[in-house]
């Protein structure tokens, strides 16, 4: 006997969470998924996207510009997600950010109802933006975002400031500028200062929830 439409399950939600360097998107993401039971949720960073860099000698690598839609094979990132809504589970690849090179070994992850995208491009790329179903913005401004970003830099991925400062004046900020911030014209919500706005989160939260039960 087939299933009634109303207890048809209902295609996972794929939600995109973009905005500046610092701004508190993954913080957004990891407390959406927090909200859910396990297995509700599943989380792609678009870090963890980009290019391979082995055929670079190690000191050429960072001077690649990552800020820049280019530096991302955003076509394996889309069929990822296009494999995910299907319901098979995909081997995400996982980026090591000290030597600035993917790892041999990447991540399997399964399909759920909820599929969180986050990434400071992920709204800039039309066709990967066409594949949310809600697509948010995490709005910080830009001295909280730099704050934000050296510390990350220096605690978590090994750089000196001196590479801290060089990288954000020639390429993080010019390609925020150029990409990432024109895109938040395209976000259907915009959340001011992250995962600070308890109002905005908690509206989220419910409605996440909601469709998580709803295709579970």
């Amino acid at each position: 006997m087939e299933a009634s439409p109303k207890s048809a399950k209902r295609p996972p939600l794929i939600l995109g969470i973009a905005g500046g360097s610092g701004s508190g998107k993954s913080t957004v993401a990891k407390a959406v998924l927090e909200a859910l039971t396990p297995g509700q949720g599943i989380l792609l960073q678009q870090d963890h996207y980009y290019r391979p860099q082995s055929h670079l000698p190690e000191r050429e690598r960072a001077s690649v510009n990552y800020d820049h839609p280019d530096a991302l094979e955003l076509d394996l990132m889309m069929a990822h997600v296009d494999a995910l809504r299907s319901g098979e589970p995909i081997v995400r690849p996982t980026y090591d950010f000290a030597t600035h090179d993917r790892l041999k070994e990447g991540l399997r992850l399964e399909p759920a109802p909820v599929i969180v995208v986050e990434g400071i491009l992920v709204l800039a790329d039309e066709r990967l933006r066409s594949r949310f179903e809600v697509k948010l913005y995490v709005d910080t401004d830009s001295d909280i975002r730099l704050m934000r970003r050296i510390r990350r830099d220096l605690e978590h991925r090994g750089r000196t400031f001196a590479q801290v400062r060089q990288q954000y004046y020639e390429s993080v900020r010019p390609m925020h500028m150029a990409f990432v911030e024109p895109s938040k014209r395209f976000a259907d919500i915009i959340i001011p200062e992250g995962g600070q706005n308890r109002v905005a989160l908690d509206f989220l939260f419910s409605f996440v929830r909601q469709r998580a039960a709803e295709g579970g």
